[in-house]
């Protein structure tokens, strides 16, 4: 389903207070692997790389793509605004960490932040038809804009997680 290798830097963290197990988490753009100050070197390294294939392996297998979103986006265009909207690429990007998506009016390219990649199908699309609505209905989130908005499926839901996520995570998203 994902079409690019994910592949960030792994940086492995030495700790006193870790006896026996190896902790592995995702860190922004790169693993963090925290394992025993006193494993051995060639124990250290087979485990490394035993739970950073597993992350890779979780992390391609739910991520959705760039292609996936374009056919999303049509799908909702077509079903929900009834091919009203312009679409000229979308895609995830990672610099959009205030808001959920962007869009270029004039191109309409829409740009949607990687922080949704693994939301509901409702919110994304919410969010996918809130943005596809800025390409036909150019005067801001004026009445008109709010009316083909929330036609997209569970949007008032939708609204709720997001302002739920925002909230408990303090993402200073809009």
């Amino acid at each position: 389903m994902h079409s690019e290798e994910f592949s960030p830097k792994v940086e492995v963290i030495r700790s006193t207070r870790r006896r026996k197990s190896i902790a592995a988490r995702l860190v922004d753009d790169r693993i963090e692997v925290r394992v025993p100050a006193l494993l051995d070197p060639a124990e250290e390294q087979r485990l490394v790389e035993e739970v950073v294939a597993k992350l890779k392996a979780k992390k391609t297998s739910t991520v959705r793509s760039d292609a996936d979103l374009m056919q999303r986006a049509r799908r909702l265009n077509e079903d929900v605004l009834g091919g009203r909207a312009l679409i000229g690429s979308i895609r995830w990007v990672t610099n959009q960490n205030y808001r959920w998506g962007s869009c270029s009016v004039l191109s309409g390219d829409i740009r949607i932040s990687h922080r949704l990649q693994n939301v509901p199908d409702y919110v994304l699309n919410a969010v996918i038809v809130h943005e596809l609505v800025h390409t036909f209905i150019t005067d801001g989130h004026s009445k008109d804009f709010w009316y083909f908005a929330d036609k997209a499926p569970q949007a008032e839901r939708a609204k709720g997680f997001l302002e739920a996520w925002q909230y408990c995570y303090q993402a200073p998203a809009r």
